[in-house]
């Protein structure tokens, strides 16, 4: 329930932001905001968005049948471990057995669920990857009415680019 006359205030929201200043890395705009902080800026007042997003994939290696096999019951292995570790929490008979007996049915599940997952993309992607979504900009963003405040403090940070348009 909200207050009436009172606006609810966002973690991740500026109510009229404007660009302060924009970076080619994280590291140099997370600097400027050090920058301020340690001059005593509101930096409740700032927020760092990362622009121009890139999707990277980078390709680890060729999927074969016995790489995803193995990899199938590897991660039923583990699976079952987990649910044999909870099973034995509420039963009596030995831990060892629960243990083995979860674990041989997670690698089982495993390895037949990550076969069939492999043979329903009938080599369309036959190659492992991890993929990453990165900013390629950030630009630091403040609240209007202290734009002005924190461009002067700025210029006084060696490096910096307290105005992206000039």
């Amino acid at each position: 329930m909200s207050t009436p006359g009172v606006t609810p205030t966002f973690p991740l929201k500026l109510q009229f932001p404007q660009s302060l200043a924009v970076y080619d890395d994280y590291a140099k705009a997370q600097k400027s905001v050090d920058f301020l902080a340690d001059a005593d800026f509101p930096v409740d007042q700032l927020m760092i968005v990362g622009t121009d997003l890139k999707r990277i994939e980078r390709v680890t290696g060729r999927l074969t049948w016995s790489k995803v096999a193995v990899g199938g019951i590897l991660s039923g292995l583990w699976l079952g471990l987990f649910v044999g570790l909870i099973f034995a929490l509420f039963t009596e008979e030995g831990l060892w057995q629960v243990l083995l007996g979860t674990a041989l049915m997670g690698a089982t599940f495993g390895l037949v669920w990550a076969l069939l997952g492999y043979a329903f993309t009938r080599g369309q992607r036959d190659f492992s990857s991890v993929t990453q979504v990165v900013a390629t900009k950030y630009e630091v963003l403040v609240e209007n009415k202290h734009t002005a405040r924190a461009r002067e403090l700025l210029a006084g940070l060696p490096g910096a680019l307290p105005n992206p348009f000039e």
